[in-house]
């Protein structure tokens, strides 16, 4: 598992820790842990135990304790879906975030969407922000404003052109109240879905319900633009057809139209910290979705649509675990703003969280210092309607019954599924003892974890060849 020349670039004190987590009785088990946990960044580490006990008889089936665990502790998956935290565990959400999608696109019996979805009229739309001043970019062919061709990884993407007249304060207001103009973009997009059937509000939630499953992702610029699947459903939701009326032509119109209507109003803001300082004053503004609007119908059957629904599954997925870090600030709380010099934090974003962190005190009730460090956006990252597919939860809850019936299996317990009269009792007492590794197990983990990557990618790239040979013989 170890590579000899890595080892060799370790500072002595990670090296020495290496050495003697490898070198311990009790490593194989270690091993196995974190192998389970998927190679965690930062497991929970819990102290404890279970019993499993037959009621009738008294009898216990089975104990555990975390007194024989290495170092006495279990440590289990931290679950977060952050990349730039826990890539393993980012992993994970990643994947259940796809198959959340797609089973709302395809459909899935067993994950309680009919198949008959893919007959439902369903786009892919993507909401922006509007222009808070001319920054860096790569126009097609065209050079930039600047008159430079910036390469595709050049820093300078999405920074301001002249930084003295870039609307910072509206750019953080903007991404701060991005969940309330989605909000009211859903309540117009109803009214002109109305509007465009000829029909009352009431009537046209009579005859069908749309669904929604989206994600937030933000731009160089670090803006916050949103990524959606909307769906036409009949009355009852995904179990039943549209109505007649209900087109993919017609809900792309009344997604553009519902967007050219939203507005949400900041009232002005006035603060003086004291008598001998000025006051600052903000003005009103009146926030709305920029005119870059894509609306794209996503192919089931190939019919020559641009996007497909693995496409569109896949790209959802790949941004449920990304936020703000992806502009170059950081994946926690900024106290103040000399931490920000600490952090190395570059100067467009570094401005973003101090505008941030000067008009928290002009709108306390928008929390601007807490979330200083997404930019201003306070909202979920993925989000859906109830009725668009299964949930996050129901996908881990199937995840872990498989896990506990492979555990029973291993043990001799009886299963309730096959043997309902076999009841048993499990009794569980768990103390939390801290989180993550000492800087050699953490080194480990690391390495645990690109195996475990290397071995997925094959064995994906295994499957695809075996597909394409399947596909040759037919």
């Amino acid at each position: 598992m170890t590579d000899t020349a890595t080892l060799a670039g370790l500072d002595p004190a990670t090296l020495a820790d290496v050495l003697r987590v490898a070198g311990s009785a009790d490593f194989d088990r270690w091993n196995e842990q974190i192998r389970r946990t998927g190679g965690c960044s930062d497991p929970i580490r819990l102290m404890g135990g279970t019993k499993t006990i037959d009621p009738s008889t008294r009898t216990i089936l089975h104990a555990y304790s975390t007194d024989t665990e290495p170092g006495g502790m279990l440590r289990i998956a931290c679950g977060n879906r952050r990349a730039s935290r826990c890539p393993a565990c980012a992993w994970t959400y990643a994947g259940d975030t796809y198959h959340l999608i797609r089973a709302g696109l395809t459909g899935d019996p067993v994950k309680g969407t009919p198949e008959t979805v893919r007959e439902h009229p369903r786009v892919f739309a993507t909401l922006t922000a509007p222009s808070f001043g001319p920054v860096h970019n790569r126009p097609g062919n065209q050079p930039c404003r600047c008159g430079t061709r910036h390469p595709e990884d050049a820093p300078e993407l999405g920074t301001a052109l002249d930084a003295a007249s870039y609307d910072y304060a509206g750019a953080v207001l903007w991404n701060n109240h991005a969940s309330d103009l989605w909000r009211y973009f859903t309540i117009y997009l109803r009214r002109e879905i109305a509007k465009r059937a000829g029909l009352t509000q009431k009537a046209a939630r009579e005859q069908s319900r749309l669904s929604f499953g989206k994600v937030a992702e933000y731009q160089k610029r670090g803006a916050v633009h949103f990524h959606a699947v909307i769906r036409f459903d009949g009355p009852d939701g995904p179990d039943s057809p549209p109505p007649a009326w209900a087109s993919v032509d017609l809900l792309t119109d009344a997604i553009h139209a519902a967007a050219a209507r939203v507005a949400v109003d900041v009232p002005p803001a006035r603060h003086q910290p004291n008598a001998d300082q000025p006051a600052r004053i903000e003005p009103a503004r009146t926030l709305r979705w920029g005119t870059q609007l894509d609306v794209q119908p996503i192919g089931a059957f190939g019919h020559g649509e641009e996007i497909t629904e693995q496409a569109v599954a896949s790209y959802v997925a790949k941004y449920a675990t990304k936020a703000a870090e992806t502009t170059g600030t950081v994946d926690r709380r900024i106290g103040n703003k000399e931490a920000l010099v600490l952090l190395g934090v570059p100067d467009h974003p570094r401005r973003l969280i101090e505008a941030c962190l000067d008009l928290h005190a002009l709108y306390p009730d928008r929390k601007l210092r807490d979330w200083a460090h997404m930019l201003g956006f306070r909202g979920h990252f993925s989000t859906k309607s109830r009725r668009y597919s299964t949930t996050l939860g129901a996908l881990r809850q199937v995840r872990a019954d498989y896990r506990a019936a492979q555990h029973r299996a291993a043990l001799g317990l009886p299963d309730p599924d096959d043997t309902p009269e076999a009841t048993t009792l499990t009794l569980a007492h768990w103390t939390y003892a801290g989180h993550g590794y000492t800087p050699g197990e953490s080194w480990l983990a690391a390495t645990i974890r690109r195996d475990i990557q290397l071995n997925r990618e094959t064995a994906r790239e295994e499957r695809h060849n075996q597909l394409d040979l399947e596909g040759a013989d037919a």
